[in-house]
């Protein structure tokens, strides 16, 4: 069998961190599946930052199919979780099979990647506990909150599990995933 990497997204995740995952784990021969709330064209969105505006800006972004329901998710079949940012964490942390994929992903020692906003899951299935992360900035306090002690730094590694900030820090987030993986 080959290497998979589950890519948790949904309506509202950010297009860029999405496709930009895919297309990096296919270039390393690694073959990415997206699970989402449901098997069909996501709704992804794009966040940039405008001169003038105190927080960012949110654009239809490209879509992306998902392959498999989080019903339908063997973590055994994957050597790694990939969280993807945007607005989709927001809703897909109180999804109860989200959080006990993440948790068993992290019981059996497997690789756990967060970006921006993916930290909000991390935070509700309990997995901050005294571990350096780093996330989008305005999610810090619920990180810290979460017990996770919050670093400036573009990508962080804590044990098992990647967190970087936004897709700007692909290259250094990336960098430390092929590097462990």
């Amino acid at each position: 069998m080959s290497d998979k990497v589950l890519i948790i997204t949904g309506d509202g995740g950010e297009s860029y961190e999405t496709l930009y995952a895919k297309h990096r784990f296919e270039e390393a021969g690694i073959i990415p599946e997206i699970a989402a709330p449901s098997k069909r064209v996501l709704n992804l969105v794009l966040h940039d930052f405008e001169p003038g505006w105190d927080t960012y800006v949110e654009r239809q972004g490209y879509g992306a199919d998902s392959q498999l329901t989080f019903n339908e998710v063997v973590v055994d079949d994957y050597i790694a979780v990939m969280l993807i940012g945007g607005r989709a964490p927001e809703y897909l942390r109180n999804d109860p099979k989200v959080l006990e994929i993440v948790r068993e992903f992290h019981a059996k020692e497997k690789w756990i990647y967060s970006i921006c906003h993916g930290i909000q899951i991390l935070a509700t299935a309990g997995l901050l506990d005294d571990s350096s992360i780093t996330c989008y900035e305005h999610c810090r306090p619920e990180a810290e909150a979460a017990g996770g002690s919050w670093s400036k730094d573009e990508a962080v590694i804590d044990g098992r599990i990647i967190t970087a900030q936004t897709w700007l820090s692909h290259p250094d987030f990336y960098r430390l995933i092929f590097k462990h993986l």
